[in-house]
Protein backbone atom coordinates (compact mmCIF):
# COMPACT_ATOMS: atom_id res chain seq x y z
CA UNK A 1 0.00 0.00 0.00
CA UNK A 2 1.24 3.18 -1.07
CA UNK A 3 2.48 6.33 1.41
CA UNK A 4 1.17 8.54 -0.81
CA UNK A 5 -1.47 11.30 -0.69
CA UNK A 6 -4.43 10.77 -3.08
CA UNK A 7 -5.76 13.34 -5.38
CA UNK A 8 -8.52 10.71 -6.74
CA UNK A 9 -12.01 12.47 -5.32
CA UNK A 10 -13.14 8.99 -4.71
CA UNK A 11 -11.01 7.66 -2.09
CA UNK A 12 -9.16 9.13 1.10
CA UNK A 13 -11.72 11.64 1.84
CA UNK A 14 -10.66 13.70 4.79
CA UNK A 15 -12.11 16.91 4.76
CA UNK A 16 -13.01 18.32 8.00
CA UNK A 17 -16.67 18.32 7.64
CA UNK A 18 -17.02 14.07 6.85
CA UNK A 19 -14.76 13.56 9.67
CA UNK A 20 -17.19 15.96 12.50
CA UNK A 21 -20.27 14.36 10.74
CA UNK A 22 -18.73 10.32 10.49
CA UNK A 23 -17.57 11.05 14.56
CA UNK A 24 -21.32 12.00 15.30
CA UNK A 25 -23.07 9.71 13.35
CA UNK A 26 -20.40 7.13 14.90
CA UNK A 27 -20.70 8.72 18.45
CA UNK A 28 -24.06 8.99 18.76
CA UNK A 29 -24.90 5.21 17.30
CA UNK A 30 -22.41 3.78 20.12
CA UNK A 31 -24.00 5.60 22.35
CA UNK A 32 -27.32 3.83 21.95
CA UNK A 33 -25.33 0.91 21.37
CA UNK A 34 -23.78 0.90 24.84
CA UNK A 35 -27.71 2.38 26.65
CA UNK A 36 -29.14 -1.36 25.12
CA UNK A 37 -26.31 -3.13 26.39
CA UNK A 38 -26.04 -1.78 29.98
CA UNK A 39 -30.37 -1.74 30.01
CA UNK A 40 -30.31 -5.54 28.89
CA UNK A 41 -27.64 -6.69 30.78
CA UNK A 42 -28.73 -6.10 33.96
CA UNK A 43 -32.41 -7.91 33.20
CA UNK A 44 -31.05 -11.10 31.27
CA UNK A 45 -29.12 -14.21 32.24
CA UNK A 46 -27.35 -16.83 31.62
CA UNK A 47 -27.70 -18.16 27.64
CA UNK A 48 -30.21 -15.00 27.02
CA UNK A 49 -27.82 -12.81 28.41
CA UNK A 50 -25.01 -14.23 26.51
CA UNK A 51 -26.99 -14.07 23.38
CA UNK A 52 -28.54 -10.63 23.03
CA UNK A 53 -25.56 -8.59 24.61
CA UNK A 54 -23.19 -10.66 22.62
CA UNK A 55 -25.03 -9.41 19.44
CA UNK A 56 -24.81 -6.25 20.26
CA UNK A 57 -21.46 -6.65 21.25
CA UNK A 58 -20.77 -7.32 17.98
CA UNK A 59 -23.05 -4.62 16.36
CA UNK A 60 -20.52 -2.54 18.34
CA UNK A 61 -17.25 -3.71 17.07
CA UNK A 62 -18.64 -3.87 13.43
CA UNK A 63 -19.39 -0.07 13.37
CA UNK A 64 -15.87 0.62 14.71
CA UNK A 65 -13.82 -1.26 12.40
CA UNK A 66 -15.96 -0.63 9.16
CA UNK A 67 -17.65 2.62 9.17
CA UNK A 68 -15.14 5.14 9.46
CA UNK A 69 -12.98 3.73 7.17
CA UNK A 70 -16.29 3.10 4.54
CA UNK A 71 -16.85 6.81 5.35
CA UNK A 72 -13.31 8.25 4.39
CA UNK A 73 -12.70 5.37 1.45
CA UNK A 74 -9.36 4.56 3.09
CA UNK A 75 -6.91 3.50 0.18
CA UNK A 76 -3.81 5.52 2.03
CA UNK A 77 -2.31 6.54 5.04
CA UNK A 78 -4.37 9.53 4.18
CA UNK A 79 -7.28 7.66 4.51
CA UNK A 80 -6.69 5.57 7.21
CA UNK A 81 -5.49 8.86 9.64
CA UNK A 82 -9.00 10.62 8.54
CA UNK A 83 -11.03 7.22 10.06
CA UNK A 84 -9.03 7.59 13.42
CA UNK A 85 -9.69 11.10 13.37
CA UNK A 86 -13.38 10.18 12.87
CA UNK A 87 -12.87 7.13 16.14
CA UNK A 88 -11.60 10.44 18.23
CA UNK A 89 -14.44 12.80 17.19
CA UNK A 90 -17.31 10.21 18.27
CA UNK A 91 -15.39 9.72 21.43
CA UNK A 92 -16.25 13.31 22.28
CA UNK A 93 -19.62 12.89 21.24
CA UNK A 94 -20.03 9.40 23.56
CA UNK A 95 -18.96 11.27 26.41
CA UNK A 96 -20.82 14.50 26.17
CA UNK A 97 -23.96 11.38 26.10
CA UNK A 98 -22.22 9.92 28.84
CA UNK A 99 -21.34 13.12 31.23
CA UNK A 100 -25.32 14.76 30.46
CA UNK A 101 -27.18 11.22 30.05
CA UNK A 102 -25.90 8.28 31.34
CA UNK A 103 -24.40 9.45 34.55
CA UNK A 104 -27.06 10.78 35.75
CA UNK A 105 -29.39 8.42 35.16
CA UNK A 106 -26.98 5.95 36.63
CA UNK A 107 -26.95 3.59 33.84
CA UNK A 108 -24.08 1.43 35.01
CA UNK A 109 -23.74 -1.29 37.52
CA UNK A 110 -21.56 -1.09 41.12
CA UNK A 111 -19.54 -3.13 39.56
CA UNK A 112 -18.42 -0.73 36.83
CA UNK A 113 -18.18 1.61 39.84
CA UNK A 114 -15.84 -0.92 41.82
CA UNK A 115 -13.82 -1.27 38.84
CA UNK A 116 -13.53 2.24 38.42
CA UNK A 117 -12.53 2.83 42.66
CA UNK A 118 -15.95 4.02 43.03
CA UNK A 119 -15.99 6.29 39.59
CA UNK A 120 -17.55 6.12 36.53
CA UNK A 121 -14.81 8.62 34.91
CA UNK A 122 -11.24 6.13 35.03
CA UNK A 123 -12.92 4.63 31.11
CA UNK A 124 -12.82 7.84 29.82
CA UNK A 125 -9.27 8.05 28.56
CA UNK A 126 -9.89 4.17 28.24
CA UNK A 127 -12.74 4.76 25.49
CA UNK A 128 -10.58 7.49 23.85
CA UNK A 129 -7.37 5.21 23.33
CA UNK A 130 -9.64 2.07 22.44
CA UNK A 131 -11.97 3.68 19.54
CA UNK A 132 -9.12 5.80 18.14
CA UNK A 133 -7.17 2.20 17.78
CA UNK A 134 -10.14 0.00 16.37
CA UNK A 135 -10.92 2.56 13.92
CA UNK A 136 -7.54 3.08 13.02
CA UNK A 137 -7.08 -0.83 12.23
CA UNK A 138 -10.14 -1.45 10.79
CA UNK A 139 -9.73 1.20 8.02
CA UNK A 140 -6.24 0.02 7.45
CA UNK A 141 -7.49 -3.50 6.93
CA UNK A 142 -9.70 -2.12 4.55
CA UNK A 143 -7.18 -0.52 2.21
CA UNK A 144 -5.13 -3.66 2.62
CA UNK A 145 -8.25 -5.49 1.00
CA UNK A 146 -8.91 -2.52 -1.76
CA UNK A 147 -5.23 -2.79 -2.89
CA UNK A 148 -5.01 -6.61 -2.97
CA UNK A 149 -8.82 -6.78 -4.91
CA UNK A 150 -10.18 -3.30 -5.74
CA UNK A 151 -12.42 -2.75 -3.11
CA UNK A 152 -12.67 -3.32 0.73
CA UNK A 153 -15.14 -6.05 2.23
CA UNK A 154 -16.83 -5.42 5.37
CA UNK A 155 -18.16 -8.74 5.83
CA UNK A 156 -14.98 -10.45 5.62
CA UNK A 157 -13.14 -7.85 7.85
CA UNK A 158 -15.74 -8.60 10.55
CA UNK A 159 -15.77 -12.64 10.30
CA UNK A 160 -12.33 -12.35 10.34
CA UNK A 161 -12.27 -9.76 13.61
CA UNK A 162 -14.11 -12.41 14.93
CA UNK A 163 -12.64 -15.23 14.05
CA UNK A 164 -9.05 -14.19 15.31
CA UNK A 165 -11.02 -12.71 18.57
CA UNK A 166 -11.92 -16.25 19.56
CA UNK A 167 -8.76 -17.76 18.90
CA UNK A 168 -6.79 -15.54 21.10
CA UNK A 169 -9.01 -16.01 23.46
CA UNK A 170 -8.33 -19.11 23.41
CA UNK A 171 -4.81 -19.11 23.43
CA UNK A 172 -5.23 -16.77 26.41
CA UNK A 173 -7.00 -19.62 28.02
CA UNK A 174 -4.61 -22.49 27.22
CA UNK A 175 -1.54 -20.38 28.86
CA UNK A 176 -3.39 -19.07 31.88
CA UNK A 177 -3.97 -15.54 31.40
CA UNK A 178 -5.26 -14.26 34.58
CA UNK A 179 -8.93 -13.23 34.52
CA UNK A 180 -9.22 -14.74 30.73
CA UNK A 181 -13.14 -16.44 30.32
CA UNK A 182 -15.41 -17.23 28.06
CA UNK A 183 -17.69 -14.23 28.54
CA UNK A 184 -18.69 -10.76 26.56
CA UNK A 185 -15.65 -8.95 28.53
CA UNK A 186 -12.66 -11.32 28.03
CA UNK A 187 -13.39 -11.67 23.92
CA UNK A 188 -14.24 -7.52 23.85
CA UNK A 189 -10.48 -7.09 24.93
CA UNK A 190 -8.86 -10.06 22.51
CA UNK A 191 -10.55 -7.81 20.04
CA UNK A 192 -7.12 -5.29 20.64
CA UNK A 193 -5.05 -7.73 19.57
CA UNK A 194 -6.74 -9.45 17.29
CA UNK A 195 -6.89 -6.60 14.80
CA UNK A 196 -3.44 -6.11 15.18
CA UNK A 197 -2.93 -9.43 14.23
CA UNK A 198 -5.38 -9.27 11.26
CA UNK A 199 -4.09 -5.97 10.20
CA UNK A 200 -0.71 -8.01 9.77
CA UNK A 201 -2.25 -10.87 8.10
CA UNK A 202 -3.97 -8.67 5.93
CA UNK A 203 -0.88 -6.70 4.59
CA UNK A 204 0.49 -10.02 2.78
CA UNK A 205 0.31 -9.75 -0.99
CA UNK A 206 -0.12 -5.59 -0.97
CA UNK A 207 2.26 -4.19 -3.49
CA UNK A 208 4.76 -1.79 -2.12
CA UNK A 209 4.45 1.82 -3.40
Amino acid sequence: MTSALSMNASRDQTDLPTILRGGVRLGLLYSVLVALFAILQVRLEGVAELVVCGIILVIGIAALIVLPGQWTRARTIEGIAGAAGIGLASVFVFLIVDVALFQPLHLYTNRWLEIGGGSNWWYHPVWWMVCTYVTWMGAWIQAHQAAKTGSASPVSLVLGTVILGVVVLAIAKVVGVPNAGWNLGSFAVTVLPALALYTLISSFGVKRG
